[in-house]
């Protein structure tokens, strides 16, 4: 087993790779082409075969993909002390032998393809401006302290002409949103979140109806990512359509 960086003339066979199951390969091929210069790829070959692959995006945020004995090798190559990070399921004590998280999860993707969504509309949502920013952040931090503790005002606007941002308002307060970044292939559902005294009332539901209706304008597939035992959440992605498509172990440090 041979470990390649597909910078260094190995770009074919990470294609050929990651095009037999793009939905699963999705941050590997987002930010390969997107943001190439942030983004490291290596693949655990042997021959023409691959049989793993390691995506590191930012100095942070770190996927793998493929057979136990391909990540074992793989996970010789991550050096960084804080990590964002992904991996198959039966991978946890390869990970855990070197990270100890500050927070572990199953994570579950899910996927909808265009013409099998159910759109329920209980409120209709409008687009968020960068000068909600502050609003928007603070309601992340107040619904998961744990996921979303270190989210900054700024730090959204960083990236806030990239992404597509709803909201519903009650009483001119924000309490419910969601975002997307639409791509062309395939696009990611990245926040919904509702604050606590006013859930249960369909905001959710509507606000990922919505943005499921504006990523069919450009792409033919919808994606989310949720805990596995976030019960409320899975019952309102899959009253939209959404159903399971992959399951990885994911831990932050």
């Amino acid at each position: 087993m041979e470990i390649v960086s597909v910078a260094n003339g190995y770009e074919s066979i990470f294609w050929s790779y990651v095009n037999r199951d793009p939905i699963n390969y999705y941050f590997f091929i987002l930010d390969w082409t997107q943001h190439r210069e942030q983004t490291k790829i290596l693949l655990s070959v042997e021959g023409d075969r691959v049989l793993g692959s390691l995506l590191i995006f930012a100095d942070y945020i770190v996927q793998f993909r493929g057979s136990r004995e391909a990540v074992k090798k793989l996970f010789d190559y991550v050096t960084l002390e804080k990590v964002d990070l992904q991996a198959p399921l039966d991978c946890e004590d390869i990970i855990c032998q070197k990270y100890k998280p500050r927070v572990k999860q199953i994570m579950v993707l899910m996927s909808l393809n265009r013409g099998k969504e159910h759109v329920h509309l209980i409120e209709t949502p409008v687009r968020l401006n960068v000068e909600e920013a502050e609003e928007v952040a603070s309601l992340m931090r107040r619904c998961d302290p744990e996921w979303w503790g270190e989210t900054t005002a700024e730090k959204l606007m960083q990236k806030w002409h990239n992404v597509f941002w709803l909201g519903i308002r009650k009483e001119k307060k924000l309490v419910s949103i969601g975002s997307v970044r639409l791509v062309d292939f395939a696009s990611n559902i990245g926040v919904v979140a509702t604050d606590k005294n006013y859930r249960n009332r369909g905001y959710a539901t509507s606000i990922v109806s919505a943005l499921v209706q504006e990523i069919f304008k450009k792409s033919p597939i919808a994606l989310i990512h949720v805990i596995s035992d976030n019960a409320p959440a899975i019952r309102v992605y899959s009253k939209v359509g959404f159903k399971p498509y992959k399951t990885y172990f994911s831990v932050r440090t």
